[in-house]
């Protein structure tokens, strides 16, 4: 049981945008508060990104919206699919918030690094 959490917390840390770097610090994010949780991601966006100060200000209010709406589901005690299912579509909607704040050029970086993200989780998972 342990394990499908922690591989749930995973894939949903990886959802949240996070690097291969600083995994460690991507899965102690279910410890934090919304509020960290979205500051941590925008700080992460900003820096890849090179997000301007119009852009990093309606990141951070995407981030914590969504790390809010993201909240129940780090704490349900439903099925890994089912929190699965319910993290994926929240993060289309996020997505598609993000890509009206995103140049196309920084949207495709965004994209480019959520698979580049996925990948890596897959070849960890495997190697479990």
């Amino acid at each position: 049981m342990k394990k499908i959490k922690c591989s749930t917390m995973m894939a949903i840390a990886i959802l949240f945008f996070t690097q291969a770097a600083i995994a460690q610090q991507a899965t102690d994010l279910r410890n934090k508060t919304p509020e960290q949780r979205a500051a941590f991601q925008t700080s992460m966006m900003k820096s890849k990104l090179n997000l301007d100060s119009d852009q990093v200000s309606k990141v951070h209010v995407i981030n914590l919206k969504y790390a809010q709406k993201f909240e129940p589901i780090f704490k349900s005690d439903d099925s890994r699919f089912s929190r699965f299912r319910q993290a994926k579509t929240l993060q289309k909607a996020k997505d598609a918030e993000l890509k009206t704040v995103f140049t196309a050029s920084q949207y495709k970086q965004y994209q480019d690094f959520e698979a580049d993200m996925k990948e890596k989780l897959k070849e960890k998972m495997a190697g479990n």
